[in-house]
């Protein structure tokens, strides 16, 4: 059987990423490989602590900081979020997802805290990107691969989502993305703190995660991996420097795929979920809290339609689970996501298992690279 680190070194010698760093850890046994480079061409050595912009497994730790306000008593899964995103009072959707944008009906109930945790309430991606109501996502939001620099404060945001009608009516589908930024912002007007404070003080600070955040400070831009996207010949091309999109706090930290981290920071915040909310003799959530965020909460047919998940998937709060055993890696009850920049996380309570490997290159598709697949076989068998 290939070790950890041949898994990682074949993909590094194949020119198909310049580097990457796994963890695999079961109980205390933990291995972790940093292989490669830093920057593609580069003479940096990628190391353990180097630095990732982490995309969409942002999702999850948005969601545990939700969470969090519901137990302060703050706001409850089943209440309307009109009340902090006025906004959202008054939404209209489409009449039918191929109807287009003028072509409306009301939406027949609120939207909830449980719907954008959901990501039932309305607004998203589909399967389908070519969809009328899809396009303001990607002209008027900003949605898609990240960009922080470019995306306008949360309140002129949230006035220009106000414009944009449902694809759904709240609860009906699952639709990719926007909620977690919808979620973010509602985080932010209820604790009456921003998004990177709350978040810090909340949920980074006590588990220990320094190197997490929405920016990457000066004296650690050394640590600070790059990001490339392969062109059709397969040649890297990069997306960002360094000193670029996250070399300062942008206006709006996207709760969906905003922040920057590290593997061992990431672990951090796996071993508290399968710790069911607990760091040492402290309790960041409650054993319930991580059950629900760690449970499939879509329909069968909501699963079969969503057409971003890979068979056998559902989805909890801020992350998918695994519903069937289909492949190695695919265990019920797995929990965490795939970030678009070529990062994934996973952990698996009924193992005690963390997964989570993180490298620099953009993800083409919804279907995970090589590198990926090779990493969550080695995951579950190795």
């Amino acid at each position: 059987m290939s070790s950890l680190r041949e898994v990682l070194e074949t993909h590094v010698r194949d020119g198909s990423v310049p580097g990457a760093v796994g963890l695999v850890a079961r109980g205390a046994r933990v291995d972790v490989q940093a292989v490669g480079s830093a920057q593609d061409g580069g003479s940096v050595p990628m190391a353990r602590d180097s630095i990732f912009r982490i995309a969409s497994i942002t999702k999850p730790l948005t969601a545990a900081a939700a969470m969090m306000l519901i137990e302060d008593g703050r706001i409850a899964l089943e209440d309307p979020v009109a009340r902090w995103l006025p906004e959202l009072a008054s939404p209209s959707v489409v009449r039918t997802p191929e109807s287009p944008v003028d072509d409306l009906v009301p939406a027949l109930r609120p939207i909830t805290l449980f719907d954008l945790l959901t990501f039932r309430a309305g607004y998203g991606f589909p399967s389908d990107f070519s969809l009328p109501a899809v396009a303001p996502l990607f002209s008027e939001l900003k949605q898609g691969p990240p960009q922080p620099q470019a995306v306008v404060a949360p309140d002129a945001w949230m006035a220009a989502l106000s414009r944009i009608p449902l694809l759904h009516q709240p609860g009906e589908a699952w639709l990719y993305n926007t909620c977690s930024d919808i979620l973010g912002v509602l985080i932010a007007r209820v604790s009456g703190r921003s998004l990177p404070e709350f978040m810090a003080e909340r949920l980074f600070e006590p588990l220990g995660m320094s190197d997490t955040g929405f920016a990457v400070p000066a004296d650690r831009l050394d640590r600070f991996t790059g990001y490339y996207r392969a062109d059709a010949e397969g040649k890297l091309e990069q997306v960002d420097a360094a000193d670029g999109q996250w070399s300062s706090v942008p206006d709006f930290p996207s709760g969906a795929g905003g922040l920057v981290s590290t593997v061992d920071d990431w672990s951090a915040f796996a071993r508290m979920l399968l710790a069911e909310g607990a760091v040492g003799s402290r309790a960041l959530l409650t054993p319930e809290s991580v059950r629900q965020m760690t449970t499939d909460h879509l329909t069968s047919a909501q699963r079969a339609a969503s057409g971003l998940f890979t068979e056998g998937q559902g989805w909890g709060f801020g992350g998918s689970v695994d519903v069937e055993r289909l492949d190695p890696w695919n265990v019920p009850g797995r929990y965490g996501w795939v970030g678009g920049t070529g990062t994934a996380a996973h952990l698996v309570p009924a193992t005690g298992t963390v997964a989570i490997m993180l490298s620099q290159v953009e993800l083409a598709g919804p279907t995970p690279p090589v590198l990926m697949r090779d990493f969550w076989r080695y995951a579950a068998d190795g």
